[in-house]
């Protein structure tokens, strides 16, 4: 009852030659193709050969006549770029490599406080109607996206009218790498505070550090013992910033590594040039002092690239070395010539102190951390895929 009909003897046979005529087709077809594909390179290669000696022996040889084309361009284009020099005539023009950075899409809120072609752009006016436009309407055009800086949350602590103080915490499950990770990271942002998390909510935590007038909380997240998330939260009114954190590596495992003074730190923050950058930029400079003591020699970098964060932890050290004598000064020596007295020069260098990590921003949230009924100014591509949690029990579960 309710079964399939079976098929046929004739039905079965038919459908058996209509499979074997299509698998002999698709072999035939496989075949004109190895067959072409070996034709037009002419030469064997190295992965059809099964003996291993003879398998080295031919990927040597292919890769001494690949560095011998490359010579022999190189020597033509430096010949035509020498014979128009001879000639007069402008050289060819140079080839540029194709990088990830400059062929990735360009963002129109890319922006500079000194650059008026940017400022422009950024308001999308068309060229043509920039030849009557006069430097003050530029000026008004490049000031549109540095206006709000005067009245953004972290713009009193820029000012200086308030000094940065922050707490510094963990997620309730905490490992041995943990705790670390935060006493480096007590040691590199000065006024900052450790505070044991225990069972408390997030929430609860924030309410605490207004109370005490922090001016930001930091969250270090651990997953199977590696610490895995920051989350920064701006004190009173936000934002929050949850970035992923990855390639950590403490003070201890960096060889020949420093150790940091309690000077107050350099900021060195770099290209952080779009409208979300320059807000995260702000964010990350209202955890650290705005007067530095460069007696300490102490320099904390952000580098953006590609939409990673990298952070760095230096001092620079200066050293007077002796310059050495060249063959020259020696005959003049031998000559019978006065010798000179060895000059000393100052050479810079720069010593790690770590930690050293890599952030990437997962979201940017208006006001402090809520996640059921928070508004994000931001929020990265892949996360948008997954379910925000609303149960509480997937909320405490959660990373954050």
């Amino acid at each position: 009852m309710g079964g399939k009909r079976k098929k046929s003897g004739s039905e079965a046979a038919a459908e058996f030659e209509t499979d074997y005529e299509n698998e002999k087709y698709i072999n035939k077809e496989n075949k004109k193709q190895k067959k072409l594909v070996e034709e037009k390179k002419g030469e064997i290669l190295p992965s059809m050969i099964k003996n291993k000696e003879k398998r080295s022996a031919v990927h040597a040889k292919l890769k001494q006549e690949k560095k011998l084309e490359k010579r022999k361009k190189i020597k033509a284009r430096d010949a035509a770029e020498k014979r128009a020099l001879e000639l007069g005539e402008e050289p060819p023009p140079k080839n540029v490599p194709r990088t990830i950075e400059n062929t990735r899409e360009i963002d129109e809120t890319v922006c500079k406080p000194d650059d008026e072609e940017l400022s422009v752009r950024v308001n999308a006016v068309d060229v043509n109607d920039l030849k009557g436009a006069t430097n003050l309407e530029l000026r008004r055009r490049r000031k549109k996206l540095f206006a709000g800086n005067d009245a953004d949350e972290f713009s009193a602590i820029l000012k200086r009218e308030h000094t940065p103080k922050v707490l510094i915490t963990t997620c309730r499950f905490n490992s041995s790498r943990g705790p670390a990770f935060v006493s480096e990271l007590l040691s590199v942002i000065p006024n900052a505070q450790y505070y044991k998390r225990g069972t408390h909510d997030l929430k609860k935590i924030v309410e605490y550090a207004k109370n005490r007038d922090f001016t930001s909380v930091m969250v270090v997240h651990t997953n199977r013992r590696e610490p895995d998330a920051l989350v920064i939260i701006g004190l009173p009114d936000g934002p929050t910033a949850h970035f992923k954190l990855s390639k950590l590596v403490l003070r201890k495992d960096i060889k020949n590594h420093g150790n940091p003074t309690s000077h107050e730190p350099e900021l060195v923050l770099t290209n952080f040039t779009t409208r979300l950058g320059h807000r995260v930029g702000r964010l990350i400079q209202a955890l650290f002092p705005q007067d530095p003591n460069f007696r300490g020699r102490r320099v904390v970098t952000f580098h953006n690239q590609r939409d990673f964060i990298f952070f760095r932890h230096h001092r620079y050290i200066f050293e007077s070395k002796e310059s050495k004598q060249t063959d020259s000064d020696v005959k003049k020596a031998k000559n019978g010539k006065v010798e000179k007295a060895p000059q000393e020069k100052v050479v810079a260098r720069l010593q790690e102190c770590g930690p050293r990590f890599t952030l990437k921003l997962i979201s940017l949230q208006h006001g402090t951390f809520d996640t059921k009924g928070g508004e994000y100014e931001w929020v990265h591509k892949i996360i948008l895929k997954h379910r925000v949690p609303t149960t509480e029990n997937e909320v405490r579960d959660h990373p954050l």
